[in-house]
């Protein structure tokens, strides 16, 4: 089959590459759905993945299945109720079926960096679960888009294998879903998809055979088109062992019957190939028996397509044993001049990864199965013959329980007159959904086409540009961020809150204006010339806009948040608050990225690329430092102190750090500077208990704090220590200047920084006990007191920095001390 004869497939192909529609892949058996779909995994230019709603499915597409990947439980999945678990959660301490998993860190990243998925059988898949699909996609994207954004490819027949609902699920179900099948999804209601119908059969040639077909899909079988069918009932038909005929039945247990009962016939020896199973790789979905009971004569089925470079067999081809022995096996199949020399194959259980160094979404094998690629095919059950083609069967479709069933059996036939019916068809056993009938007809009359097309390339290249100048979901984000501080306050000490306050006023003041003005010129643009790869007006402009809005995201966005602090003892919270940022963080990363890429040029494959990367791997908005150590903003020397001590005696005791001293708390003690237990017991969350337990060493931190950092605060007279009245520290220091000793041979002998102590004698200029001669050069006092007579309402701090490093802060409160004194005396 190739590309350039079908013009469906390449509308599908176009419509995958150059656009982010939906898009609902369909047509009768035999169309070249699942070859479409292998081709596109060799060269697709998107990031996507592959699921489908089974096990045996997802193998033969080489996926994986929609449950597992995305994490959903089995169950009904009821719209508004669904639960989202972490992986170290005890999920069946909630038995909820309803319950989606979270998903662990790097399928996030693939999540956040997927282009395209793609879902095989869709036919199959439940409304319900294509909904939690939904769910998913929009935790780790874009919660306001259907599916997050990502671009959804579904492939499947309608008027083949309906999805398995037991009645009881239904009886849930049927209160939100109007049908069980995948078109009423909730989320694909809000969205929009085309639909691309594959018309040319390579399966079957003959037209009337076609149409007979076409006549039991459509559910337009009159009496007419039964008869010519049943012209294929031979009752009692036993087919030679040389034919190659495969019956087809609609449950397990008669496929095995058959089989059984045909090997047992058999005369010679029986040989066992057992498989080889390594890593993971479930029971449920292995491709053949992992113990297979052959032998010569035997008529099988191969289960793979030829890996060889000869390809002498393919998936669902009949044969012959003709040789066989502990190694190896020959199968002849009819028409072919050689017997095929079979040997092992393997199947991959597939796992999506990311690559650490290229960022690329890659195929990850959890196990492997190796066994001969064949089955006993005396018969197969309908279910497992979708996908297949066979040049002979033998249908038993009176027991057809299921929608599509005697449609799927029939349709497995190259020829009618390779069809045989073991038992004649009637109306009844022609089971089809009404729904599926007026869907269908819906779809028919409104095909994709060029025009269609085309429209979705530029909508396409729009919505890029649109995402990158739009602002809208990153306020969102940041509105979202300062609630869940708000929400928090009594548990979260830092700036962080007002620094978002600024991002998000300077966002909606300074660039959201500018970006509506530029996006509305965008528009016209596009308008003008639709294809922006050759827009060169376009990207001029996208190239100039591109500098000044990168430019104004590292000074609006990445330099405050740099400067930004926050910390809390609780560690559901600081999870909430880390999540968010890291959402804005995805968002403003792939800003920057989409930026960098149009200030050189609009290249959508390279454009999707980098936007992908970005989503992975988003910059850090926070430093982990600053936000674990940030404290507050006043003595945060002080706070880390408290927050050591904190640490050290939740360790030592075996409780969280929180019991010891809440977030609030500390906050008070750094605001009020407690310095004895009679103010300590107005601290919030300090009580009796905790004044006993942890008081004085609280009372010691502080003090401590204080004295070493010269913090001018009215120190009390009685500070208490133990019940015992604590020794003046500035008298202390008085007494021995006094006697003659110096500021420097104070200091070493007190174990006390030099300005601690000029601290201490300060107290005694101001009220005349010492004078400043002596104590600092006349030269530098003059300098000083120059500057305070200029700046008569400046602190400390200020005149700290104004003088600079030549002038200690205890010189400055010496000079300060003397001029206190003249100037009331």
């Amino acid at each position: 089959m190739e590309k350039g004869t079908n013009p469906q497939l390449e509308l599908a192909r176009e419509f995958v590459e150059h656009t982010s529609q939906n898009i609902f892949l369909t047509g009768k058996a035999g169309t070249g759905k699942t070859t479409f779909l292998h081709n596109l995994r060799k060269d697709s230019p998107k990031r996507m993945i592959v699921v489908a709603p089974t096990g045996v499915a997802a193998i033969n597409a080489a996926g994986v299945t929609i449950h597992s990947f995305f994490q959903v439980s089995f169950g009904p999945q009821v719209p508004g109720t669904t639960r989202i678990f972490s992986q170290e959660g005890d999920i069946n301490s909630v038995n909820d079926s309803t319950a989606i998993r979270k998903l662990g860190r790097e399928k996030i990243g693939i999540v956040r960096s997927l282009d395209l998925l793609v879902i095989d059988e869709i036919s199959m898949v439940r409304a319900d679960l294509l909904d939690a699909v939904d769910e998913v996609l929009r935790r780790y994207r874009n919660r306001y888009k259907p599916f997050g954004g990502v671009q959804l490819l579904m492939i499947g027949d309608l008027q083949q294998l309906a999805p398995v609902v037991k009645d009881d699920e239904w009886e849930i179900l049927r209160k939100y879903y109007e049908t069980p099948f995948f078109f009423s999804s909730l989320a694909l209601k809000q969205s929009q998809f085309v639909t691309i119908e594959l018309k040319h059969i390579y399966r079957q040639s003959n037209q009337h055979f076609i149409d007979l077909l076409n006549r039991i899909r459509d559910n337009r079988a009159d009496a007419e088109t039964i008869r010519e069918l049943n012209r294929q009932y031979q009752p009692g038909f036993i087919p030679g062992d040389d034919e190659g005929y495969i019956s087809l039945t609609t449950h397990n247990y008669q496929a095995k019957n058959i089989n059984d009962s045909k090997l047992a016939a058999l005369k010679g020896r029986e040989f066992i190939f057992r498989a080889k199973v390594e890593g993971d790789f479930p029971e449920l979905i292995y491709p053949t028996d992992d113990e297979l009971l052959l032998k010569k004569g035997a008529q099988v089925m191969f289960v793979k397509n030829d890996s060889s470079p000869e390809k002498a067999y393919y998936n669902g081809k009949i044969g012959k044993i003709t040789r066989i022995d502990d190694e190896s096996i020959e199968v002849t199949c009819p028409g072919d001049e050689e017997p095929v020399e079979v040997h092992r194959e393997i199947w991959e259980n597939m796992k999506y990864t990311l690559n650490d160094s290229t960022s690329e979404i890659e195929e990850k094998v959890l196990g492997i199965f190796s066994q001969m690629p064949l089955k006993l095919a005396w018969a197969i059950t309908i279910h497992k013959s979708q996908g297949l083609t066979f040049d002979k069967a033998i249908v038993d479709a009176r027991a057809s329980f299921a929608h599509g069933q005697v449609y799927v059996a029939l349709s497995r036939c190259r020829n009618l007159n390779g069809l045989v019916l073991s038992s004649p068809l009637t109306v009844f056993s022609i089971k089809n959904d009404d729904t599926v009938k007026g869907f269908s007809r819906q779809i028919e009359e409104k095909p994709a086409n060029e025009e269609d097309l085309n429209r979705a390339k530029i909508e396409f290249q729009r919505e890029l540009l649109f995402e990158t100048f739009d602002f809208l979901l990153l306020i969102k984000r940041l509105q979202f961020l300062i609630r869940v501080w708000q929400e928090n306050k009594a548990h979260l000490v830092g700036n962080f809150e007002e620094v978002v306050q600024q991002v998000l006023s300077r966002i909606q003041k300074e660039i959201e204006p500018v970006a509506v003005k530029f996006l509305t010129q965008v528009n016209q643009l596009i308008g003008n010339h639709p294809d922006a790869g050759t827009n060169n007006i376009l990207k001029e402009r996208l190239s100039k806009a591109a500098v000044w809005f990168d430019e104004n995201l590292e000074k609006i966005v990445f330099l405050p948040f740099r400067n930004a602090t926050f910390e809390t003892d609780n560690r559901t919270i600081r999870k909430t608050v880390n999540d968010a940022l890291g959402r804005i963080a995805v968002i403003v990363s792939v800003k920057k990225a989409s930026l960098n890429h149009l200030k050189k040029d609009f290249v959508i494959t390279r454009f999707l690329e980098v936007r992908s990367k970005a989503a992975i791997e988003p910059l850090k908005l926070l430093s982990p430092e600053i936000v674990q150590t940030s404290g507050t903003r006043q003595h945060p020397a002080l706070y880390a102190q408290l927050v050591g001590w904190r640490q050290t005696v939740a360790e030592g005791s075996g409780i969280d750090p929180y019991q010891v001293l809440t977030q609030r708390s500390l906050q008070d003690i750094i605001t009020k500077l407690p310095l004895k237990k009679s103010q300590l017991k107005s601290i919030h969350g300090i009580g009796k208990v905790k004044l006993q337990a942890y008081g004085s060493q609280i009372l010691k931190i502080i003090l401590t704090y204080l004295i070493e950092n010269e913090v001018d605060v009215p120190f009390p007279d009685d500070i208490e220590e133990s019940g015992k009245k604590k020794p003046d520290t500035k008298k202390i220091s008085f007494d021995m200047f006094k006697s003659g000793k110096s500021v420097q041979k104070i200091a070493l002998e007190r174990g006390l920084a030099v300005t601690t102590i000029e601290g201490h004698l300060a107290h005694f200029i101001r009220n005349g006990e010492i004078d400043l001669e002596g104590l600092l050069e006349q030269e530098k006092a003059k300098r000083i007191a120059d500057w305070i007579e200029k700046n008569p309402t400046a602190n400390i701090s200020q005149a700290k920095e104004a003088l600079g490093d030549k002038v200690s802060f205890g010189e400055l409160r010496l000079v300060m001390a003397y001029m206190h004194f003249l100037a009331s005396n």
